[in-house]
This record gives C-alpha cells, structure tokens and sequence, in this order.
C-alpha cells in the first residue's frame, strides 16, 4: 500500500507498507501470508475475482489485536497514518474526522477487493504531464488525486477518499477554456475581488451555455437552416475562443506574482509565491457519507510541471497538489477509451 506522507507536508515522498506476499513453492504450489498488523506475516488467502480484479483475505485477524485493545491500536495507528498523537490534534471536527476514518479502515482487517486502475493517457497538448498528485484537504488530511486531461477540460478524480466525498468522485474539473486574470498581488489579498473576478467568468459560462442550447434548440426547428456568413457571430466566437486558448499557451510559460486572499484556509503556508496561468473550476463538496453533493465555483492554479492549487470560494479553503514522482509498471491504460471506461467504473462503485 501507499500512503501519502504526513499531513501537510506534500512534496514529501510516499511512504510504502506491504499488505500480503506470495511464497511460490515447488510443484507449482504457493502459500500467502497477510503482512497487516505488528505482529509479524501469518496465514493469509489470495482469490482471483474476475479480469484484473482479486480480493484478499485474512485468516489470523487476531494477528492484528494490541494487548492495549482498541485504544492501543487507535494511537499506533494515528502516530503511522498521521505522525502525531491526539493531543497534539486540538481542533474537535478534525479529531472527529479522524476517529471515522480509524473506524472506517480498521474494520476490514485486511479483507480486501483490489481493482486496476490506469494511469491517464497524456499527448503534447496537454498542459501539464498527467498523473497522480497528494493534495491537501483541510481536516481530512493529504489525499491521492489524478489528475487527467479531456480536450478543453480537466478532472481530477478521487484515488482515496474521505467521509464526505468518497473515491472515484471528480473532486474538481477544471474549464481550460476559461482562463481567469488574476487582479495584482495587493488586489488578491482581496477575497471579494477575487470571488467577483470568478463569478464573473461563471456568469459568462453560463450565457454561453445559454446561448448553445438556444442555438440548437434553432437548429431543430428549421431542418435546413440557412447557412450564416462567412465571419458572422458563429466566426467571431470561434475566433475569440482560439484567441483564449492561445493567450492560455503563452501564458503558461510565464509567471505572475501569487499570495492566497486573506481569510482563505489553507494546511500548507509553504506554498509557491508564482504562479503560470489560472483557469476557472468547479470543486465538488457533500455533507457526511457524500449527502448532498455539490458543484461549487473555484480557481484552479497551476504553479509549475509538478504542482498546482485549487482555491474553493465557497469553503474559503485552499487545496495544494504535488505530483506523486513513483514509477508504476505497466500502468499505462491500453487505449483511451479504456481509461475512460475505468474512470466511470469507480466513480459507480463509489456512488
């Protein structure tokens, strides 16, 4: 298993901790033994579910147990998981949070079903390399993200979850055909004139979405609709478009001052003071056990190659990702079709 290293510290590497092993015997026999727990390998099960699918199972659960009961393996778990003790948590949701999610892993004692995943397919438009990132997420601690590319959006999807937005959700998408100007860096310190900045670019979406459907709902009343000229709206539109995007690619070249808003949260201070290019976004929230989710407006913020930073508005609380830099063999996904048809198989397992 991989864990993101502690909370919140990013560019940390992964921290690595085997969960079974398989010994190959002669005779073409093999026995399995479950790695979970301190008290040393013992007597496990492997079974192939289906194609690219298995589960694990462990025979020995009280292999798992502390002589100090649940309390003992409560605060091991919490110095392993998030390197400190309870204590030195004060604030009472977070302390919350974290004993649901003790709660919530613990109970399967190793008793697992394992599916694959690809890693998303890049081409040289994109504009960063695609992958998996650690982000920052307020109380819940550091969660793993991938980060993948769609023509003129971008989705970052859920690889580990938490009590309210579980795995294989779309934590954020991100509209690369909206760039967003930030104002100058004593005018950012502002959060309303940020806000008004985004629900701007927001309303503008939503007249263009408006406008679309009018378009079509046009095209099928008229079953030979004339054609329009040359350079007409439909032109100008395309034209500004491409405009949009081009100034998108210049600008990702370079680099403009960054701070975080005043009253905007984050884990991390240690965040990068420039930035290349901002773009509009939505960030999904929900209340415990994913109730009433949510699509609310926010920035994304690309800082360079292995970094970028989600500010969502109506939180007031700012996400930092840092590129996972851990070679996985094969893992490439054989077609994109493929990964696109993986990404909608756990986002229904996860609802």
């Amino acid at each position: 298993m991989y864990l993101p290293p502690h909370d919140p510290h990013v560019d940390d590497p992964m921290r690595f901790k085997p969960l079974f092993r398989i010994h190959l015997m002669e005779r073409k026999s093999a026995t399995v033994e479950c790695m979970y727990g301190h008290k040393g390998p013992h007597n496990g099960h492997i079974q192939i579910v289906k194609k690219d699918e298995f589960s694990t199972k462990c025979n020995q659960t009280d292999h798992h147990r502390m002589s100090g009961g649940r309390q003992e393996e409560f605060r091991t778990w919490l110095r392993e998981e998030w390197g400190r003790t309870l204590e030195d948590i004060f604030h009472e949701h977070m302390q919350e949070l974290i004993l649901m999610k003790f709660i919530y892993t613990s109970q399967y004692d190793n008793c697992l079903t394992y599916r694959r995943i690809y890693l998303p397919p890049s081409s040289p438009e994109d504009l960063i390399k695609p992958g998996l990132f650690k982000g920052t997420y307020g109380s819940h601690g550091l969660e793993i993200v991938m980060l993948s590319f769609h023509g003129k959006k971008a989705k970052g999807t859920k690889i580990t979850g938490d009590p309210n937005i579980p795995a294989g959700q779309q934590t954020v998408e991100i509209d690369l055909a909206h760039p967003v100007q930030l104002p100058d860096v004593e005018n950012l310190r502002d959060f309303s004139e940020l806000s008004r900045i985004v629900l701007e670019v927001q309303e503008q979406i939503r007249r263009e979405q408006q406008g679309q459907e009018q378009q079509q709902e046009e095209e099928e009343d008229h079953s030979q609709p004339a054609a329009k000229p040359l350079g007409g709206e439909d032109a100008e539109e395309e034209e500004t478009t491409a405009g949009a995007e081009g100034t998108c690619q210049d600008k990702a070249t370079g680099s403009q001052p960054f701070v975080l808003p005043m009253g905007v949260i984050s884990r991390n201070e240690d965040y990068p003071r420039s930035c290349r290019i901002c773009f509009y976004g939505t960030g999904l929230i929900a209340g415990h056990g994913f109730t009433s989710p949510e699509r609310t407006p926010g920035v994304f913020v690309l800082f360079d190659d292995d970094r970028f930073g989600f500010i969502w508005l109506e939180l007031k609380s700012f996400s930092l990702y840092s590129r996972i830099k851990v070679s996985f063999q094969n893992a490439e996904a054989p077609s994109r079709e493929a990964f696109e048809e993986m990404l909608k198989n756990i986002q229904s397992l996860a609802t």
